[in-house]
This record gives structure tokens, C-alpha cells and sequence, in this order.
């Protein structure tokens, strides 16, 4: 076999920007038939662009692009379709109106007038006795959670038998579990000839499951290589082009218990399954919040937060009773809530970068001089520098950004007036190491500016790392306290998954069926 048989997808100098802004410079990538290849590099590397070229999203500039040895033309994502390219964005691409089963077979129904048929349920269980997910084919999408999107994704390009299938993050926002049977998919993919375009900014999933890998830096690629050649610190340095230093920041000292809270709830319950809540956050102190999905994490930071109402209990901030939460009223009295859902949630996206700072802050009652146009440039100009958001335009457009320039964006929102209470909701979710590294500082740097930070994330050792103390969640209750600097993951997830069964809760059944 010659090598352009070998080859499933090969780029030839590909260039791309968008309005002045270089993406792509001068490309030249392969994928090979029957690999996993492991793309990655910082947010706005630029290796979510080449996924869009080869899935007919994007249009190069310049350059070539080659599917199965032969150069393509007017690509678009229907004839990538067409010639066995499914990709699988990391922003969800699902219809919210339609079931499981409608999104999967979107296109390519057995119907009649669009109507699902009994060989369409039949198709269905066949997939997911092969994946394996535990997807619900009547569930409407809408309703669904984000990692069960994320599984409806991976589904649907499966069920299109693509030859060739583009994954961008999509392991983001799935459980360890699930990431597991997730790369099981990939494995009898790879082995029934399938090739993997695997877009990650896990390193460790990239190191234990691709063959190949490529670094990308600046809209170039810095090298390709064998997996087996590689290793965690030699990709990280790659990425960044410096030496890198793997490690958490180091926490400022634990507040001392003597110091009154900034932050207090006391037996706080809802009517989304929170019973008996209490916990309390000083100033400068990083609380962590430790559980698996559906245990009540992002519930609680809701309620707190006022966007989900308080049936029971009470809230306390600094010393003063806080009654009939709202997120207006948060915001007026410094408590902050950066969503897990950036897009949706977090960000307005027709929206440039200040406007998207400053909108919180427009009704807090300050005078009208300090949200002038000029503050707020003054303003925007400097989180930008101090988050790196890349391309660094007060004016910029959002909607283009990386997933981690998003984000730092989202984080420099909620601190364009100096907050008093921090909630951060899985704040690395879906970034790269960089921009992971950068945000992991400002959590530390928020905390020895007297902030108090609730930290939620689905990363075990991410908690554990960047807090004094944490709470152990689950079924809608906080079980435990833990004390990261004495007690390892291991011993946490013993807890975890050890604790007795009579908590159950609908918070349990949900997270027993993904």
C-alpha cells in the first residue's frame, strides 16, 4: 500500500484567519487509516480550526486538503458527510426540541413523513448495546445534561458509519466512568478501521490511548510523533514553549478559625433535592466542593447564588442575614456565581469582550462616571493582561474566541468589580493547560486578596489541590469535611464511593443512570 493510501486526511499548507487575526499558518498535518491522533495544544492553538477544515465547517484560506488521497473542493459538512467525516464539536450540535433517538437518526431516518419506525428503536439499542451509555432514546435533549449531550454527540456520528470521525473535548464533561467507556468506543472504532481525530487538552488521555500525537502552538505545528516517544512534561513544554512547571499554586496560609465568615449556610434545602446544607468560607479561604455529578454541587451554588428559590434554612453574609437571594441581588452584594455553561449560562455572545465584563455591574447603583465607556475600557484593557485572553481587542468578538479565551473572559466578568464571594462552577472545564495554569492562579491570587471561594469541580485532584477544605456531597447533603493536606484522593474516593446507601435521593438515581 502506497502512502497516500495510507493516509485518511492530509493538509497541505493550510491558512486561515478571521478578519486580521491568523488562526492557521502554513499547516501540514496526516491522519492515517485505522489511528487515534491526539491534537492538542493551548486554547486558540488553533487545533479546533483544523477539525473544522476537515469536517467542511471552515474554508481554508490557502493550501490544500486531501480525503482519501484526493484534493476536495467547496467542502461543506454535508459532503464530508458525504465522504465518511462526522465531527463531534465540543459545543453541543443537537436539536433541543427532539429526543435521543430523533438527534441520533437526524437525516438519515427510516420513516415515513418523518416519523420514526420500530427498525429506528431497533437501530437505537443496537448502538447502545455497542456503546454502551445508558442513554434514555425517548429522553427529549433539551432536558438532558450536558455529558449526556455530549454522549447523543458521539452517538450520532457512529450511527452516520463514519470512516473518519473528529472529536473535539469530548471527554469535557463526562465522568471518570464514562470517559473510560468512551474510550472503549474509540478502541473498537480504531480496530473496525475507523480513524480518531482526538482534540483534547487531557494529556493523560492522549499519552495512555493515541498512537500519534501532534503539538500545536501559535497556528502552527510544533512536532508529530509516536505517543510511545512522548511524555506529559515533554508535550507540556511543547505546548507552552517554555519549561513547565506541572504543579498547583501555592495556597496562601488557611485563614485562621478565630476569623469570622465571610460566607454562612445554615440547614439551607430546596425544592431541587438540597436537604439540611451547611457549611461555612472566611475571607481568603478556597473551599472545595467534592462529589459526582448529580450529588447537588451545581445546586447548590444556584441557590446561594438566587437562582434556584430556598424552601428552607438561611444565608449569612458577612455576620448580616442575606433572605430571598436573586442574582441581582448577589451581584449588589459582591457574591458571584462563573456557570459550568459558558455559552449558555456565562456569556452573551453577540456581545463584544468589554460589554461582556461590564454587563453585570450596569444596575449595582455605582456612580454613572464609574461604568463610563472609559472606565470600562480602562478596565477591560486591564483583566485582559492579566488573564492572557488572547486576541488581546477590548472590542473583540467573543463568539470567535477559543473555549479557554471564553472562559477567562467569563472568570474577568465576575471580577470587573471586586466581589466578596466567588463560586466557581468546574472553572477549567474544556480549557487547555495554559489557560487551565492561569486560572488556577487567579483562584489563589482571589483568596489572598480576602475573596472567600467556593470551587466546584468534577476533578478530584483540581479540588484537592487548590483548597484548605473541602465538603464531601452527595444525594443533595453534605456528608463529611475534608482536609485536602492530610487525606489523598485515594482515601476520598473510598469515602465517596463507600457511603451507605440509605442516603438515597433523586440526586442518586440520577447520577445511577448515566
Amino acid at each position: 500500500m502506497n502512502a497516500t493510501s495510507q493516509q485518511a486526511v492530509r493538509l497541505k499548507g493550510v491558512v486561515k484567519a478571521f478578519g486580521s487575526t491568523p488562526v492557521l499558518k502554513g499547516v501540514d498535518l496526516d491522519f492515517r487509516l485505522g489511528e487515534i491522533h491526539a491534537l492538542i495544544g493551548e486554547n486558540g492553538a488553533g487545533k479546533s480550526t483544523v477539525g473544522k477544515i476537515i469536517g467542511g465547517y471552515y474554508h481554508a484560506d490557502a493550501g490544500e486538503v486531501e480525503i482519501f488521497g484526493e484534493r476536495v473542493e467547496a467542502w461543506s459538512p454535508r459532503r464530508a458527510l458525504q465522504h465518511g467525516i462526522a465531527m463531534i464539536h465540543q459545543e453541543i450540535q443537537l436539536v433541543p426540541e427532539l429526543t435521543v433517538a430523533e438527534n441520533v437518526f437526524l437525516g438519515i431516518e427510516r420513516n415515513i413523513w418523518g416519523m420514526l419506525r420500530g427498525s429506528e428503536v431497533e437501530r437505537f439499542e443496537k448502538l447502545e448495546r455497542r456503546c454502551g451509555f445508558g442513554v434514555d432514546p425517548d429522553a427529549v435533549v433539551g432536558a438532558l445534561s450536558i455529558a449526556e449531550r455530549q454522549k447523543v454527540e458521539i452517538l450520532r456520528a457512529i450511527a452516520r458509519g463514519a470512516r473518519v470521525i473528529i472529536m473535539d473535548e469530548p471527554a469535557s464533561s463526562l465522568t471518570a466512568d464514562e470517559v473510560e467507556r468512551l474510550h472503549e468506543v474509540i478502541a473498537r472504532l480504531k480496530s473496525a478501521g475507523t480513524t480518531i481525530i482526538y482534540v483534547t487538552h487531557f494529556l493523560d488521555h492522549a499519552l495512555s490511548h493515541a498512537d500519534r500525537v501532534t503539538v500545536m502552538r501559535d497556528g502552527m505545528v510544533v512536532r508529530t510523533a509516536n505517543i510511545a516517544d512522548e511524555t506529559k512534561q515533554r508535550l507540556v513544554e511543547a505546548m507552552l514553549g517554555e519549561t513547565a512547571d506541572l504543579a498547583f499554586p501555592t495556597l496562601p496560609p488557611r485563614p485562621s478559625e478565630d476569623l469570622d465568615p465571610v460566607l454562612v449556610v445554615k440547614d439551607l434545602s430546596t425544592d431541587t433535592g438540597l436537604s439540611d446544607i451547611s457549611l461555612k468560607i472566611r475571607p481568603g479561604e478556597i473551599v472545595g466542593l467534592i462529589g459526582l455529578i448529580g450529588s447537588g454541587r451545581t445546586e447548590l451554588a444556584r441557590a446561594i447564588f438566587g437562582v434556584d428559590p430556598i424552601i428552607g434554612g438561611a444565608i449569612h453574609l458577612c455576620g448580616e442575614p442575606y433572605t430571598h437571594p436573586s442574582p441581582g441581588r448577589s451581584v449588589e452584594r459582591g457574591i458571584v456565581l462563573v456557570p459550568e455553561d459558558r455559552r449558555k449560562q456565562g456569556l452573551v455572545l453577540t456581545q463584544p469582550t468589554r460589554q461582556n465584563m461590564a454587563l453585570p455591574h450596569l444596575k449595582r447603583g455605582l456612580p454613572v462616571r464609574l461604568l463610563s465607556e472609559r472606565f470600562e475600557r480602562r478596565r477591560a484593557k486591564e483583566l485582559i493582561a492579566h488573564f492572557e485572553i488572547r486576541p488581546a481587542a477590548v472590542d473583540g468578538a467573543v463568539l470567535d474566541y477559543s473555549g479557554g479565551n471564553q472562559q477567562k473572559v467569563l472568570m474577568s466578568k465576575w471580577i470587573f468589580v471586586r466581589p466578596r464571594v466567588i463560586i466557581l462552577d468546574e472553572p477549567s472545564r474544556g480549557v487547555d493547560i495554559g489557560a487551565r495554569r492561569r486560572i488556577h492562579e487567579f483562584i489563589v491570587e482571589a483568596a489572598q486578596q480576602g475573596a472567600a471561594i467556593l470551587l466546584i469541580s468534577s476533578e478530584l485532584e483540581e479540588v484537592m489541590g487548590l483548597s484548605h477544605r473541602s465538603y464531601l456531597m452527595r444525594g443533595g447533603r453534605i456528608l463529611d469535611e475534608i482536609n485536602p493536606q492530610t487525606q489523598s484522593p485515594a482515601d476520598v474516593l473510598f469515602r465517596l464511593f463507600n457511603i451507605r446507601n440509605d442516603m438515597a435521593s433523586p440526586f442518586d438515581r440520577a447520577a445511577s443512570s448515566e
